[in-house]
């Protein structure tokens, strides 16, 4: 009876105990197929995400730029033509001013004795020239009479004329003096604007001591910029006449960029070419006229000079960042119907505002990959959302369709 109790005990510990390996067996089959999963899972990861834009098309207006200089139209420089000492400054530093107003005074005391001085010798010489000319009429009877020689009335006729020559040099002195007080008035030749004085009051100044301050013509104003000889020569094969030449310039309108990047309100036109291509630049100066009737522009200011030169008709356009330059050339990453990556080469043209042109390699229609370009590789399924440009940079005038 005990020994069927201990072969039914036994027997009946048999099952747990298989039971115990087949759920270790279980479980190492789950942690095996667990990890087969996670694996497979690290190995296929999601589609990348990219911003696309489609390929458009447009009539884009074709800028170029050059970085210019502002100047006045007429740069007086203001100098002593007397020497003197300075008395006065009669404007204000900064101010605009008018032709004929008083800018400096010298001391006219000297002067004014210096034309005294003149006016007396010219006394001198007009009395003198009276006695003469009475002489020259007494002896012309007298030597008809032979009562003098002919030698005496010949000495006074030379006389007469060496003192109408005192006269002559004696007025001259006198209308020398007259223009020295003048110039003791210092006033401005110009409508303009005046520096900063470089001379003060109580100076010593003369024509040798330099200028004594600039008056400028900032209304209209003038700015100069350099064009490439390049640029000159297809210029000139465009427009083969010297007339056709000077008649496109008249029609070309220029903007002027200052530096905080705001586009100035008045367009400007072309007013001069320089005669010559600079020996050492390499380039050719270019002279433009801007209204600056509130006289916010000064001379001295750096700017931008932008012209419209062309309009290109039925151009490709990408945004700039959609372009990946590599040794030279340059790429787009296309997406096609089935999300896929075609790493395309193009030819680009010329850049307008935050667009770039394609010469070839693109078609309406195709999308190209803006943002995220750095994550994709030929033939890559990605997942795309649209670009959405950034407006503030959109800066250039829009372009126009026919």
């Amino acid at each position: 009876m005990k020994a069927k109790t201990r072969e039914i005990q036994t027997r009946g510990s048999r099952p747990r105990l298989m039971s115990a390996r087949s759920a270790a067996a279980i479980a190492s089959a789950l942690l095996w197929t667990v990890g087969c999963k996670d694996k497979h899972q690290r190995a296929t990861p999601p589609p990348p995400v990219v911003e696309v834009a489609p390929v458009t098309q447009a009539d884009i207006p074709i800028y170029h730029e050059w970085i210019g200089v502002l100047d006045g139209l007429v740069n007086a420089q203001i100098r002593a033509q007397v020497t003197g000492y300075l008395l006065t400054q009669n404007y204000r530093e900064g101010d605009p001013i008018k032709k004929g107003d008083l800018l400096f005074e010298i001391d006219p005391r000297p002067f004014k004795a210096g034309l005294d001085q003149a006016k007396g010798l010219l006394a001198q010489a007009e009395a003198k020239l009276g006695k003469t000319e009475l002489d020259v009429k007494r002896y012309g009877p007298l030597v008809k009479d032979k009562a003098i020689s002919q030698e005496e009335y010949d000495d006074a006729v030379q006389a007469n004329l060496e003192a109408k020559a005192a006269v002559v040099s004696a007025t001259a002195q006198v209308e020398q003096a007259q223009l020295n007080i003048e110039f003791t008035s210092i006033t401005s030749p110009i409508d303009g604007i005046a520096s900063i004085a470089k001379a003060q009051v109580g100076d010593l100044v003369g024509p040798a001591t330099g200028e004594l301050t600039t008056v400028s013509t900032v209304d209209p104003i003038k700015a100069y910029y350099n064009v490439t000889e390049q640029a000159y020569i297809n210029f000139t094969k465009q427009f083969a006449t010297e007339s056709d030449r000077y008649g496109r310039l008249r029609q070309l309108e220029i903007d002027l960029i200052l530096t905080d990047g705001t586009v100035y309100p008045l367009k400007g036109k072309i007013y001069a070419a320089d005669r010559q291509i600079g020996p050492t630049t390499g380039a050719l100066r270019v002279e433009a006229l801007f209204p600056n009737p509130g006289g916010a522009l000064r001379p001295g200011e750096f700017a931008r000079v932008r012209i419209k030169l062309d309009l290109k008709h039925d151009s490709l356009l990408v945004p700039q960042r959609a372009v990946s330059e590599l040794q030279g050339s340059y790429q787009v990453a296309v997406v096609d119907a089935d999300n896929r990556i075609h790493i395309q080469p193009v030819r680009v043209g010329d850049r307008s505002g935050n667009l770039w042109m394609i010469e070839e390699g693109l078609h309406t229609g195709q999308h190209v990959v803006v943002e995220g370009i750095q994550k994709v590789r030929e033939g890559m399924t990605v997942t795309t959302t649209n670009f959405v440009p950034d407006q503030l940079v959109q800066t250039i005038p829009a372009p126009t369709k026919k």
